[in-house]
């Protein structure tokens, strides 16, 4: 058993069944929840995914912007050259 974070809720979960890390989400507030600690089995917030895209459009950006600057680069390479 497991106690949720947000509603107080008891949790039936098989500690057997999941490892830290895991995601689930609570059948009484629909909270989504991560397990944190195995021993004894603790729930916390999971999360948000929301924040977790941001930061993975962020390092998309900056790699396109770094592949454009590398282009333009060889740009100027090739007039020198001529």
């Amino acid at each position: 058993m497991a106690t949720c974070p947000e509603c107080d809720a008891e949790i039936e979960v098989d500690e057997f069944d999941v490892d830290k890390g895991d995601q689930l989400s609570c059948p009484e507030c629909g909270s989504n929840l991560e397990v944190v600690g195995m021993a004894p089995l603790e729930l916390d917030l999971a999360p948000d995914d929301d924040d977790e895209d941001d930061v993975d459009d962020d390092e998309e950006k900056d790699e396109d912007e770094t592949e454009d600057d590398d282009e333009e680069d060889d740009d100027d390479e090739d007039e020198v050259e001529e």
